[in-house]
Formats: structure tokens, C-alpha cells, sequence
């Protein structure tokens, strides 16, 4: 048996039904309190017309009729309206009622989306900020490797160069060579895993990957031109991992390399959440930072998935569009109208 209801409390649930008068409304107190009035309006009228009661008692049908629509007409119109403004508060009050429940509903929605934003987000902006924090380090790592051995190291390379060049008769190479230019060159396999970011704070391939990537100027560029993206995507609750593109076949990546676009090359935007594109091109329109950045990016992307195109077999240029980088050329791409 349920607890009875405190009293002054309302019931619970946004479906309760609100408890209701037992007795008479105050319309139906007034028509009572009417209706009595006109009777003994009318009863005082007929007791003071008493000695006319023959002449009454003489009139004909159409005349009876009318004294009858007299007496019992304005007690109709009473009840009438007394009917009405009962039913006008019931509405009112089902009105109130039924905003009451789509409030609490709305409220309830907004509730269950953050709730679902606030365990979905923390994971992967985790994720990006360890990322971030990774390559900072590799850079400063970096940084003060060579500005803690680059006299050191140019005196050394410099004599090494000038005997080479001595004894086989070549060129001497200039002390301002680049330091990219002496590191051995990035393989594929790792081009497409430092584009694919680690996965985790464990997966020491993937960070060993990204710090041979950091090393290489044109790579370095497009790493941190895709991370600016996807950091930025994420602030509107867009994630490469959800992300479930249509595949498009090695020929065509291998025809944007060459220069295709519009319709030919119309398969790579193989996005279809139509949430993510949504908020992308909104984005886009009303951020000139977050639009300058992926104009940024997909300048990079163009530049170097060129240059890797150039003799990748079908099954690299297959694992390099399933990387978070290829996915977010392949939004970018859409909302931009490469592919128009």
C-alpha cells in the first residue's frame, strides 16, 4: 500500500496527477447561489402577481411558453457559464501540467547528453593532451640536444667532411646543412603510424614513430597541422575514432595525388555522419582560427600524401587512409568542397 502523500508536498514523477477539489468549485458555488437568487426572484414576482393568477391561468400555449423561457432560461445561461469556467480552469490546469512534464523532459535530455559528453570527452581529450605533452617533450628533448652539442658536433662533421672531400675529390659539404638532412629517411610504415597518433600512454611504437616523424621538417609540418585539427574537432564533440568512412579504392588516393579534383576524386569524402558535418561547416563559417587551420592542414596533407603516394604500394596507401589524420581530411575535405 503506498505511503499517503505529505501534506503541502507535491507528488512525484512529472506524469503525477494533481490532486482535485472534492467538493463544488467555486463555479458551481456561484450557479447554486444564482440559480437560488432568480427562483426567488421569480417566486417573489408570482406571489405578488397572486391576484392576477386568473389572468395567468388564461393565457394561451404561445404565451405559457414564453413565461416558461422567462423563468427557466436564465438558470440554463447560468449553468452554462458555470460549466464553462469549470472546464476553462480544467484546461488551464492540464496546460500547466503537460508544460510541466515537456520541461522536465527537455531538462532530462540535456542532462543525458552531458552526462554521455562528460564520460565520452575526458577519454580522448586525455588522450590528445598526452599526445601533446609527448611531442613537446621529444621537441625540447630535441632542442637541447642540439644546442648542448652543436658546436661540438659541427667541428666534427665539418673534418669529417673536408677529409672525405680531400682524399675522394668531392665537394665539401656547407657547415649550415640542415640537420634533417643527415637523418636517415622517414619509412612508411612509420609515416602512416605517426599519422595515426598513439593510441595510448603505452604504445611506445607509436610515439617512437611520431618522435622519427618531428624530426623531419615537411612531416613535422603536417603532424602538427593535423593535431591542431583534431584538437579543435574535439571541442565540438568530433572524434576520428567514431568515425566510420566509406573506404574509396587505392586509385583514386593515387588520382588526388596526381592532381584530381572535384567529382573524380568525389569517393575520398567518404563521411557520412551528418551531425559531424554539421558542426564542421558551422565551425567553419563562424571561426576564421579553427577555418585558417584546416585550410593549414589540408594544404599539408596535399603536399605530402603527394610525395608519399609516389611509389607507396596499394596496401600503404590502404593503411594511410584509415589513419585520424586521413579522416580528418576526409571531413575537411567534404565541408571545404574539395570534392565538389
Amino acid at each position: 500500500m503506498a505511503e499517503p502523500q505529505e501534506k503541502g508536498r507535491p507528488a512525484a514523477g512529472i506524469y503525477s496527477v494533481q490532486s482535485r477539489d472534492s467538493g463544488a468549485s467555486a463555479a458551481d458555488r456561484i450557479g447554486v447561489i444564482l440559480t437560488v437568487v432568480w427562483i426567488a426572484f421569480v417566486g417573489g414576482f408570482f406571489y405578488l402577481m397572486r391576484g392576477e393568477s386568473a389572468a395567468l391561468s388564461g393565457l394561451d400555449p404561445l404565451h405559457f411558453v414564453m413565461v416558461m423561457m422567462a423563468i427557466f432560461l436564465p438558470v440554463a445561461m447560468i449553468w452554462i457559464g458555470a460549466w464553462a469556467a469549470k472546464s476553462s480552469r480544467i484546461m488551464r490546469e492540464e496546460s500547466a501540467r503537460l508544460q510541466a512534464a515537456i520541461d522536465a523532459l527537455r531538462l532530462s535530455y540535456v542532462a543525458q547528453q552531458k552526462a554521455m559528453e562528460s564520460v565520452r570527452k575526458p577519454e580522448v581529450e586525455k588522450k590528445l593532451d598526452e599526445i601533446a605533452a609527448r611531442t613537446k617533450e621529444t621537441e625540447d628533448r630535441i632542442a637541447t640536444f642540439t644546442s648542448s652539442r652543436e658546436k661540438g658536433e659541427a667541428v666534427k662533421i665539418s673534418r669529417e667532411v673536408v677529409k672525405t672531400a680531400t682524399e675522394e675529390g668531392q665537394a665539401a659539404l656547407a657547415l649550415g646543412t640542415p640537420a634533417e638532412a643527415l637523418q636517415p629517411p622517414l619509412s612508411r610504415a612509420d609515416f602512416v603510424r605517426a599519422l595515426n597518433f598513439p593510441e595510448d600512454a603505452d604504445d611506445v611504437d607509436g610515439f617512437t614513430a611520431l618522435r622519427l616523424a618531428l624530426k623531419h621538417r615537411d612531416t613535422a609540418k603536417l603532424v602538427q597541422a593535423a593535431q591542431d585539427v583534431l584538437t579543435l574537432l574535439s571541442e565540438e564533440g568530433i572524434y576520428m575514432d567514431d568515425l566510420r568512412p566509406d573506404r574509396a579504392r587505392p586509385e583514386i588516393w593515387r588520382a588526388f595525388a596526381a592532381g584530381e579534383r572535384g567529382r573524380a576524386v568525389a569517393p575520398l569524402g567518404g563521411i557520412r555522419d551528418r551531425s559531424s558535418l554539421a558542426l564542421t561547416a558551422a565551425r567553419m563559417r563562424a571561426d576564421p582560427i579553427f577555418r585558417d587551420a584546416a585550410h593549414h592542414f589540408l594544404r599539408q596533407f596535399d603536399t605530402r600524401f603527394a610525395e608519399f603516394a609516389d611509389g607507396a604500394t596499394d596496401a600503404e596507401i590502404a593503411a594511410f587512409s584509415g589513419t585520424r589524420t586521413a579522416r580528418a581530411f576526409m571531413l575537411l575535405g567534404r565541408v571545404s568542397g574539395t570534392f565538389n
